[in-house]
């Protein structure tokens, strides 16, 4: 994998390799990833191509450091926090379901453009393979943790359980729902909170 391009010391370099991120990621959000190009990027941020292949020395480049661009702008870290500071895993896996509705739209185009590189790039599939590890190992905490409190529903291991939730989290599962069938992300998160609840919690007794 790639390593991933430090920001640059010189504060006119940080201006312009802003301005290609901010570009790439309105030209994602605006159409189809290919068209997200270097020229194209290049051209929208007002630089040369040079200039943009001196900050990216590829698209992939450029992708994957979009994807940590975003990752920092929309906060992935004060959106998770709310899970593992529940006070116990049925309401953290309803925060593990917020926090998806709430996160993953705002890195949608993005992700999607790495995922559909992945295919024809080592270093994006490299990236994403890492992507998954970290949303894999987020599940398997959040089930380990029901498992040891009790509240994992019968005819589950946490192996299976974890791989479950994981495959649950989709992109493609919330473009379906968000751009094909219309609905809200609120209507989004409620409903895959109530499936979570329905899949892995031990129900209550009446």
């Amino acid at each position: 994998m790639a390593a991933p391009c430090r920001s640059p010391v010189n504060a006119r370099s940080r201006r312009t390799r802003a301005r290609l991120l901010s570009a790439a990621r309105a030209l994602l959000e605006e159409g189809a990833p290919e068209t997200v190009t270097m020229t194209a990027v290049a051209g929208r941020a007002g630089v040369t191509r040079r200039s943009a292949y001196l900050h990216f020395p590829s698209r992939a480049d450029l992708l994957l450091g979009l994807f940590e661009h975003v990752s920092q702008i929309e906060n992935l870290a004060e959106s998770v926090r709310p899970v593992w500071d529940a006070p116990d895993p049925v309401t953290a896996l309803d925060e593990w379901a917020n926090h998806i509705a709430r996160y993953h739209p705002r890195v949608q185009a993005v992700a999607s453009a790495i995922r559909r590189d992945r295919r024809v790039d080592s270093d994006a599939s490299a990236h994403w393979q890492a992507v998954i590890r970290d949303q894999h190992a987020g599940c398997r905490r959040l089930i380990d943790w029901l498992d040891r409190e009790g509240q994992l529903a019968i005819g589950w291991s946490p192996a299976n359980a974890a791989d479950m939730l994981w495959a649950l989290m989709s992109f493609d599962v919330l473009e379906e729902l968000t751009v094909d069938r219309g609905w809200s992300t609120s209507r989004y998160g409620e409903r895959l909170a109530a499936v979570f609840r329905a899949t892995f919690v031990v129900p209550e007794k009446s």
